[in-house]
């Protein structure tokens, strides 16, 4: 794969990973390469190097995994834990693993991180169409905004020449807007985010607690749980 960014070299090194985008590497700091958010993928991304990149695609395979069985356990008894599932979850992140520690093909991750999203996205409007309708506007704000972030992302590949250009010719504060690859970070965290907001309030619901949304400063929003009425 060619890499999208400059050829310079920084402190790191030579480029190894399997990946590049179109940001300029070292633009900015001869120790950085590229400057983005989270710790695995502040690692990856500073460094460039395959070994780091696994610290940042590999737990986004182990998180998602958590988010599907919490996803599927919503509707569950306190204190039941689905060994079943988690088996099978366990058993997914360890062949991805080591298939992708084996076979050094980004393509590959992709594919099975989309294969977890794709279930989320299938539990989620379940949920929202059939259990809770009124969370309609919670969960399809959460997908939009990731998949927003996954459309400004294709964006930034297939049009990165174009937009290398243009940020020459702009001011740096206006240039660091065009990096649509740090928008897909920015978004898909926000959409996981509010995905996390929705999982919570479909499970305290459940239990029979009194979910709220609220918003910190009247901008963040977070999720408020009071007890249940006790029936006299």
């Amino acid at each position: 794969m060619a890499p999208l960014g400059s050829d310079r070299v920084g402190y790191w090194g030579p480029t190894t990973s399997t990946l590049d985008w179109c940001e300029e590497n070292y633009a900015v700091s001869f120790y950085v390469a590229e400057f983005l958010v989270g710790l695995g993928s502040w690692c990856f991304h500073m460094t460039l190097q395959y070994e780091m990149q696994l610290l940042d695609e590999l737990p986004m395979i182990y998180s998602c995994c958590i988010f599907v069985y919490c996803m599927f356990e919503s509707f569950k008894a306190k204190n039941t834990v689905n060994y079943h599932l988690i088996f099978i979850l366990v058993l997914f992140s360890l062949i991805v693993t080591t298939v992708y520690l084996k076979v050094k093909e980004p393509i590959f991750h992709q594919v099975m991180y989309g294969l977890l999203v794709f279930a989320l996205v299938l539990r989620s409007i379940y949920i929202v169409t059939w259990v809770y309708p009124w969370l309609r506007g919670l969960g399809y704000t959460s997908l939009g905004i990731f998949l927003m972030g996954f459309f400004l992302w294709n964006v930034d590949n297939i049009f990165c020449e174009s937009l290398r250009s243009f940020r020459t010719k702009m001011p740096p504060f206006v240039g660091v807007f065009t990096q649509l690859h740090a928008w897909w970070h920015i978004l898909t965290g926000l959409g996981s985010y509010l995905h996390i907001l929705f999982s919570l309030y479909t499970r305290t619901l459940y239990l029979r607690y009194r979910p709220k949304v609220k918003f910190l400063l009247g901008i963040w929003p977070t999720i408020l749980v009071e007890p249940p009425k006790k029936h006299i």
